[in-house]
């Protein structure tokens, strides 16, 4: 064969492969309009009023569809990538994130738990980049940490030492996920001592929101390991914050809790 013919093959190589990523945009396009088609039909004024009052929350990015209906479309929308990989199913979820719209961020994550059985121990950088760039809000850190990082955590414990440099992150929604996603493992049994470890580094820590994490991590490994739990906050129950002290006692027997609260 020519040069000339080995640099056409090589063009048309580039070519293929340029085809294949348009496809591929345009794709997930087509399927984040549809979500969004749906997700419209179901909005819900009223309830979006609720959410804002009850919660003080921003809800300039939430549409007011109720969660069912969301994880509702979620499933039916999913159909059409069933069996694919999360490595496929990836874009298809970062597109949904950078609408930055609630319910889009909601069947993102839905869909990567979905894929769960083909996480790879690399995905962990794919969940911290999510946390650090599309999550903005106590649900969103919650839905994607009690669900696929947690499982990605169990599945590859060798990870679990990663969440260490986040309990000192300036991202609050960083700091939260290092305790949130040990809840998936804890009530599996595992991870209480990785547990004690991010609870004692957040342990001055003045978010309220990051405070209410690390003692629902508490109460969750408390479940079951009363007594190591017991003990880990009767040496911290004049430094810990007392509300967090409260809620992360709560599952512990009532003598306990009264012994650590007086």
């Amino acid at each position: 064969m020519s040069r000339a013919g080995v640099r056409r093959q090589k063009l048309s190589g580039a070519e293929a492969l340029a085809s294949l990523r348009s496809r591929a945009s345009q794709r997930r396009g087509l399927v984040l309009k549809a979500i969004l088609d749906d997700l419209e039909a179901h909005r819900d004024p009223e309830y979006r009023a609720r959410i804002r009052d009850h919660f003080q929350m921003n809800v300039d990015n939430f549409l007011g569809v109720r969660t069912p209906k969301v994880r509702k479309i979620a499933a039916e929308h999913f159909r059409a990538l069933r069996g694919e990989p999360f490595a496929e199913v990836r874009g298809h979820c970062e597109a949904l994130l950078g609408s930055h719209v609630y319910e889009c961020k909601l069947i993102a994550f839905d869909w990567s738990f979905r894929c769960r059985r083909s996480f790879q121990e690399s995905d962990f950088k794919v969940f911290e980049s999510w946390l650090s760039e599309y999550v903005d809000d106590w649900s969103d850190c919650d839905d994607l940490c009690t669900h696929s990082l947690g499982f990605l955590l169990l599945t590859f414990p060798a990870s679990v030492h990663k969440l260490s440099p986040w309990v000192q992150d300036r991202n609050r929604w960083l700091r939260r996920a290092a305790a949130v996603s040990l809840i998936y493992g804890l009530r599996r049994g595992e991870f209480l001592q990785a547990a004690c470890d991010i609870a004692d580094g957040l342990l001055e820590d003045e978010d309220h929101l990051v405070q209410k994490a690390y003692a629902w991590m508490l109460k969750e490994a408390s479940k079951q390991y009363p007594r190591e739990i017991y003990a880990f906050l009767l040496g911290r129950r004049t430094t810990m914050v007392r509300s967090a002290l409260r809620y992360a006692a709560e599952k512990l027997p009532a003598a306990e809790r009264r012994q650590l609260l007086q």
